[in-house]
């Protein structure tokens, strides 16, 4: 009877063992799941201004850090020498006033980044960079006549951009733009729709004019010379 007694209460706690381990892998799961639309969700109610506390704080440190590199001319490195000696200060005190006041010590377990989580930022990557290679490939293969042109036309604009802005001070312009010209575009969106409907028909009726009156003559003539050479 003991030691029927003893296996029941081995295996009840074996249950209890898998139940937890279950729910834990699910946690994980659900953690990794979730993590890439709460990513994208942020960054939506960033840029289109729906969480606008959030938003003024990334103008404001994007401001911040172009004033002190660009205007102050400081360096990236004693710039980041700074915040981690005052991040490390900071902590440092922190942890010594815990211990003063007889407190606990935080639980850093919530600052681990999963295995999962990590794969599944770098299969988001890897996605993201797979898509702008087909789009190139798309853009330089369909023959769209608008399209191409608008890559080569905005190619050439950030070219010569480049020669009057440094690496920071496009990044800082790419900040701002981003954080206004979506909400824009979200506010304005039939009109800037119909714009951009007009615009390409126009250029699609231009590029048929030039194709009759020019494209189609050179075909021709290309026609009648090989016909008159092998006559």
């Amino acid at each position: 009877m003991n030691c029927f007694w003893k296996n029941f209460r081995l295996y009840s706690a074996h249950i209890l063992m898998y139940e937890r381990v279950q729910m834990e892998l699910n946690k994980h799961f659900l953690t990794c799941t979730l993590l890439v639309p709460l990513l994208n969700n942020m960054m939506r109610d960033v840029v289109l201004w729906s969480r606008k506390k959030l938003s003024m704080l990334v103008l404001l440190v994007a401001t911040a850090i172009w004033v002190v590199m660009e205007v102050y001319e400081f360096n990236f490195i004693t710039i980041a020498s700074w915040v981690g000696m005052f991040l490390v200060t900071s902590i440092f005190l922190w942890g010594n006033l815990l211990r003063l006041f007889n407190k606990e010590p935080p639980n850093l377990s919530g600052l681990e980044i999963r295995e999962e989580a990590a794969v599944e930022m770098a299969h988001l990557v890897k996605s993201w960079i797979e898509e702008g290679i087909r789009w190139m490939f798309r853009v330089g293969a369909e023959g769209d006549l608008f399209t191409f042109g608008g890559t080569l036309a905005a190619l050439w604009v950030a070219s010569k951009v480049g020669c009057f802005f440094d690496l920071l001070t496009l990044l800082y312009i790419g900040i701002m733009m981003g954080m206004t010209l979506p909400a824009i575009y979200v506010k304005y969106e039939d009109k800037i729709k119909g714009c951009g409907e007009r615009l390409r028909m126009q250029c699609n009726k231009f590029y048929g004019m030039i194709d009759d009156k020019v494209i189609s003559k050179i075909k021709n003539n290309v026609v009648v010379e090989k016909e008159e050479k092998i006559e």
